[in-house]
C-alpha cells in the first residue's frame, strides 16, 4: 500500500464504505467484500477519525487502483460529513456502504443513489458501545434502500425492521485456507510448543469465556491452548494464565493458513453473553478449509447450521470429551458445505442487487 496526498481524494468514486474496522486490523468480512467489489466500482473506504493533525496533509492509503482509504484527521465522527464535503470533488456517489450506524451524519452532508446497510455485527451489544447507536441504526434503516446481514440470526432480528432484508452470512476463500495447499516453513513462536494444539485466531475480546479456556487448560495439561489475535477492550491481566496458554500476537491474513495448518484442532471458544447473541464466525468456514476438527460453544448460529459435524460444548468437561472422543466423519460434511459458498458467490450476489435498485 502506498501513502496518498490530498489531491488523490479529488478523484471521482462510485461507492464510499463507512467502516468501523481499520482495514489494517483483522481481514475479515469488509476487506473480503470490498477488495472483491472493487472490480465494478471505485470505492473510498472511510474509518473511524484519528484525530486532528498540526500538518494539511490528509491520512490515507491506496490499497489498489480502486480502493482508496481515508483515516478523517478530525476529533470527533460528527465532524465527517462536514469534512468530507469539504475533500470530496463530488456530492452525489452510486453507492453508500455502512458497516456501522455511528456514521449516519453524513447523509446530512452527501447523496447516494443506492445505500446499503451490511450488519455484520449487532454493534450496540459490543462493550464500550456508544448509546445512540440504537437510535442511530434506527435512522440508518429508515434510509437504507437495502440491509445484509452477516448470519441468520441478524437476519431475523432485521427482516422486522426493513423491508428489504438479505442474508449473506460470512463466506469463506478456500483456495487460501486449503489444507492441501502449499505448507510454509513452521513459525519460530510454534516450534517450541508441544502437541497436540488447539487453536484459536481472531479477535480476543469480551466475546472469549476467558474462564472456560482457564478451566479446560487446566483439565488438559498436556494440551496446548493457542490464541492467536490482538488482544481489544479487555485488559492482559484479565487473560488466564497457564503453563499450557500460549498467546501469539496477531498474524497477518496470508500467516493464518500456516499457523492454522499446525492445530489439531481448531477452537471458537465464544461466551454466551450479549456481545455473542447474533454472531456468526467467519473463521468456522476457514477452520473447514484447513480439514481441522472444530471445537465451538453452542453460539446459535453455529449450532443451527453446524451441529452435525463440529463438537459443541458448554463447560470444560465437554472440552475435554470433543479433545478425546471428537466426531467422526466431519470431513464429508465440510466439503458439502464449502462447496456451496465462497465470497466470489457472495460478492456478486450483492452486486446484483445493487444493480437492480440502482
Amino acid at each position: 500500500m502506498k501513502l496518498l496526498k490530498n489531491t488523490d481524494f479529488h478523484s471521482h468514486y462510485d461507492m464510499i464504505v463507512f467502516c468501523h474496522l481499520r482495514w489494517d486490523f483483522v481481514y475479515q468480512r469488509p476487506q473480503h467484500l470490498i477488495s472483491r467489489m472493487s472490480e465494478d466500482f471505485k470505492i473510498l473506504v472511510v474509518e473511524e477519525p484519528i484525530g486532528k493533525r498540526d500538518h494539511s496533509e490528509l491520512q490515507g492509503l491506496a490499497v489498489s487502483e480502486s480502493i482508496h482509504i481515508l483515516q478523517p484527521t478530525i476529533d470527533h465522527i460528527q465532524e465527517l460529513g462536514s469534512f468530507l464535503k469539504k475533500i470530496l470533488k463530488a456530492q452525489v456517489f452510486q453507492v453508500g456502504w455502512f458497516y456501522s450506524a455511528a456514521f449516519i451524519d453524513v447523509l446530512n452532508y452527501l447523496d447516494f443513489v443506492v445505500i446499503i446497510y451490511d450488519c455484520m455485527d449487532e454493534l450496540s451489544l459490543f462493550k464500550g458501545a456508544s448509546h445512540q447507536l440504537i437510535e442511530q441504526e434506527q435512522s440508518l434503516l429508515a434510509a437504507a434502500d437495502v440491509v445484509y446481514t452477516g448470519g441468520k440470526s441478524l437476519y431475523e432480528a432485521k427482516r422486522e425492521k426493513h423491508h428489504n432484508v438479505h442474508c449473506f452470512p460470512s463466506s469463506v476463500d478456500q483456495d487460501h485456507f486449503e489444507k492441501n495447499g502449499k505448507k510454509d516453513e513452521l513459525p519460530l513462536d510454534l516450534q517450541s510448543i508441544p502437541k497436540p494444539i488447539v487453536g484459536y485466531y481472531g479477535v480476543i475480546d469480551e466475546r472469549i469465556d476467558l474462564d472456560l479456556l482457564e478451566m479446560s487448560a487446566l483439565k488438559m495439561p498436556e494440551v496446548s491452548f493457542v490464541m492467536i489475535g490482538p488482544i481489544c477492550k479487555i485488559e492482559e491481566e484479565d487473560l488466564p494464565k497457564a503453563k499450557n496458554i500460549f498467546y501469539l500476537g496477531m498474524k497477518t491474513y496470508e500467516q493464518l493458513p500456516t499457523y492454522l495448518n499446525e492445530f489439531d484442532f481448531a477452537m471458537m471458544p465464544f461466551a454466551l453473553n450479549d456481545s455473542t447473541k447474533f454472531i456468526s464466525p467467519t473463521k468456522t468456514l476457514e477452520y473447514m478449509c484447513a480439514g481441522k476438527p472444530i471445537i465451538s460453544t453452542k453460539i446459535k448460529d453455529v449450532v443451527r447450521d453446524y451441529s452435525n459435524c463440529i463438537n459443541l460444548i458448554e463447560d470444560e468437561n465437554d472440552f475435554y470429551k470433543a479433545v478425546n472422543e471428537p466426531k467422526s466423519g466431519y470431513e464429508q460434511h465440510y466439503d458439502q458445505i464449502l462447496k456451496q459458498t465462497s465470497w466470489d458467490i457472495t460478492a456478486s450476489k450483492m452486486s446484483q442487487i445493487i444493480k437492480v435498485i440502482a
